[in-house]
């Protein structure tokens, strides 16, 4: 059901080359879910570090990782995303889902700008005013930035005629 569930991706070694770290971000975000359950398609390099942890949780869904189809599917309609993948940020942009990113930086800045995504840092254990800010409605909108038009490779053949003839 749409909004029913929340959908986390962690890959990034500042989240989940230290046990502890890991587990500390999955505990955190398990707390602030408040029973929704939390789809996690889980990246190999993840795979590897879970073993061990001892987290589990009947909210926490893991699952082998997802086509992207698929994985659109689901992030269309979650009720937010929880990640330290840069691209995720422009689906969740375009599709007006509330993304926290746990990293410092992003390679796609006009997400945290003007769309649907904020940066809480790696290893961010700070999560709850994020979930209650959804939780209560009040997740900003977001816009989808101006050049995300679905039209590139026509300004891109435009450009390349142009070039040509001269």
């Amino acid at each position: 059901a749409s909004g029913k569930y929340f959908v986390l991706t962690l890959h990034r070694p500042a989240n989940v080359d230290d046990k502890d770290k890991l587990a500390s971000i999955l505990r955190e975000i398990i707390s602030c879910a408040q029973g929704y359950p939390i789809v996690f398609p889980v990246h190999p390099r993840t795979a590897k570090m879970l073993n061990g942890l001892g987290i589990s949780d009947s909210n926490l869904i893991l699952t082998d990782p997802l086509s992207y189809l698929e994985f659109n599917y689901l992030v269309k309609n979650a009720k937010a995303v929880i990640t330290d993948s840069g691209g995720i940020t422009e689906e969740t942009t375009v599709l007006h889902i509330p993304c926290i990113t746990l990293r410092n930086t992003t390679e796609r800045p006009e997400t945290v700008t003007i769309g649907t995504n904020v940066l809480v840092g790696a290893g961010a254990t700070n999560l709850k005013e994020y979930f209650d800010t959804i939780f209560l409605n009040q997740w900003r909108k977001g816009e989808i930035p101006p050049l995300w038009d679905g039209k590139a490779s026509e300004r891109i053949v435009q450009n390349l005629i142009a070039l040509h003839k001269n």
